[in-house]
């Protein structure tokens, strides 16, 4: 794939502080886009746009809470004022909660419904708005129409079955595939691709400061001790799906799993669903 492919892009890359979010960011500068670097931690960012000026490449970082809807209303706002309205934009800050639905509190529902769902649809909404007024401003050229734009949304391998222990971050990973599909098919007469990526088990840290209800302190330390072990095992790097993340945008791919595990359960729940429903009645074990 051209390393040039993306020269002359201006990208938003939310959740860019690390994990997904910054080896996507570094994909694309890679690739020459210039790349928004946007996290709710703004040093984090910052650092993530070192890495991408040692590429060559151009990029800002700004702090921005995506579950916050006025403040994702400055940050578009600002991102068109600083530069102009971005041709791709990742939005793919995301949090996790684990445990039982019957432990798990209203904050802990409102908190992972901030950020993985409502931060994709303030993302998704704002800039494809933004990508919309841009083409309808300029004007179309039979022989080469107008480009208008590509959104990616990062759901989950856990958007395609039903799990005991994660049932908040399965619902917010479902409805963000759901809306993904759906923006697909409203934005398509505007020549704006959207795609759903959904990972499976990758290294991005999201386990470690995930939070977990239903057990007590040292059980929570013992969960979060055997989800990194059966991460490291896994071994399947953060930057491994950005670079399904940069392929899904040059094919304008619909929905994406990622990785044996995410095929495995999008099959499944295509031809076996009732499998999957089984499968999740089975209680995971503690550590």
């Amino acid at each position: 794939m051209s390393l040039a492919l993306f020269d002359g892009a201006l990208a938003v890359v939310t959740g860019a502080g690390g994990g997904f979010g910054r080896a996507t960011a570094l994909a694309l500068a890679e690739r020459g886009a210039t790349v928004i670097a946007a996290d709710i931690d703004l040093a984090a960012a910052e650092r993530t746009v070192v890495l991408t000026k040692a590429l060559g490449a151009v990029g800002a970082a700004y702090q921005v809470d995506v579950s916050d809807a006025a403040a994702m209303e400055e940050f578009a706002a600002a991102v068109r004022e600083d530069h102009r309205v971005p041709d791709i934009v990742v939005n793919n800050a995301g949090i996790a909660v684990s445990g039982p639905l019957l432990d798990t509190g209203v904050d802990d529902w409102e908190r992972i419904l901030g950020v993985n769902l409502w931060g994709v649809i303030h993302g998704s909404r704002l800039f494809a708005g933004q990508m919309v007024e841009r083409g309808r401003a300029l004007p179309n050229k039979p022989d080469k129409p107008n480009y208008g734009g590509h959104i990616v949304n990062i759901a989950s391998a856990a958007a395609f079955a039903p799990s005991r222990a994660l049932p908040a971050y399965c619902t917010t990973k479902a409805a963000v595939l759901m809306l993904s599909e759906c923006l697909r098919a409203e934005l398509a007469g505007h020549r704006i691709g959207v795609t759903a990526v959904c990972p499976g088990f990758s290294k991005t840290g999201i386990m470690r400061h995930g939070t977990i209800v239903g057990v007590d302190a040292a059980g929570q330390e013992r969960m979060r001790a055997r989800a990194e072990k059966l991460l490291q095992m896994r071994n399947y790097p953060p930057e491994k799906v950005a670079e399904r993340i940069v392929h899904a945008i040059v094919k304008n791919k619909a929905v994406v799993p990622v990785n044996a595990e995410a095929h495995v359960l999008h099959a499944l729940s295509r031809i076996a669903p009732g499998a999957l429903r089984a499968i999740a009645r089975i209680p995971a074990p503690l550590g």
